[in-house]
């Protein structure tokens, strides 16, 4: 018996040693500990980040392993209109977002009385005429319906566009801040109507001519050094910008997105990737 309760002893003993072995590697005090392999890396930052789609995403994408490597873990959250990601990060619901020109900042600030500021200019999209009716711009008839963007920035800087093109004329000085009522000369009686900018691709066969931010093009597969009749040149005035709040637009975090997105990896990947629809602006 005495020989018995020995061995039983011994091996309460055994089992409590390796039970203490175990529960040391669970809290991570021991080599080997699996603890957080392959998940949000130990002590790193979030930062939500808004964007569209296409290409902004993309380019978030492409970042987010050097930023890993960095300390910052990126979530990309997409938005498919131009309202949510502005008022999502005012809200600050998300950190930053990337998805605008700074024309558009500007007077999305100014409607809204916000105050987002622009952190890094990243690249230009050059605005496109893009049409499944006509492949020149001279087989555009007369009283021919056109679709432009209907928020003021990019409706501008299509009218714009058509103006250098010859189809209009518009006030003098006005611009690329032009409207519809701005229009002084309108020879071939075009109809033009403005459309919420993410549907433009989505009715451009019910129409002779849609005006399409270069985003939307490329979600809906056109191919804008191929498929636009005509396009804005590489000195577009309308670069795209990492946008976030006073607040924490100087945050660590923050900076190293920015400097991720200006890197020349960044640069080489929207060379080989986009080949000139898509120019970077650094």
């Amino acid at each position: 018996m005495k020989k018995t309760s020995y061995m039983i002893v011994t091996l309460m003993l055994m089992f409590a040693l390796a039970a203490c072995g175990q529960n040391k590697n669970t809290d991570g005090n021991s080599a080997g500990s699996n603890v957080n392999q392959g998940t949000e890396t130990p002590g790193a930052v979030k930062l939500k980040v808004g964007a569209s789609p296409v290409p902004h995403a993309k380019l978030l994408e492409f970042v987010k392993p050097m930023l890993k490597e960095q300390g910052v873990d990126l979530e990309i959250i997409e938005f498919n209109d131009y309202i949510q990601p502005n008022t999502q990060l005012y809200e600050k619901n998300i950190d930053a977002n990337f998805f605008q020109h700074t024309p558009y900042l500007d007077q999305f600030n100014k409607d809204k009385g916000y105050d987002l500021v622009n952190v890094a200019a990243v690249h230009i999209e050059p605005f496109g005429a893009y049409s499944k009716k006509i492949k020149k711009i001279d087989e555009l008839k007369d009283g021919a319906k056109v679709v432009i963007p209907n928020d003021p920035s990019n409706g501008g800087r299509a009218l714009a566009l058509m103006a250098s093109n010859g189809l209009i004329t518009l006030k003098d000085g006005v611009g690329v801040s032009g409207t519809v009522s701005d229009i002084v000369a309108n020879p071939k009686k075009l109809d033009i109507r403005e459309v919420e900018a993410a549907t433009l691709p989505r009715v451009l066969g019910e129409v002779d001519l849609a005006m399409i931010n270069t985003n939307y093009a490329l979600e809906a597969d056109l191919v804008p050094t191929e498929d636009a009749l005509f396009i804005e040149g590489n000195d577009s005035p309308y670069v795209n910008i990492l946008v976030a709040r006073p607040d924490n637009k100087d945050s660590e975090a923050i900076q190293k997105l920015a400097a991720a997105l200006r890197s020349p990896e960044v640069k080489k990947f929207i060379d080989e990737t986009y080949k000139g629809a898509i120019v970077a602006a650094f």
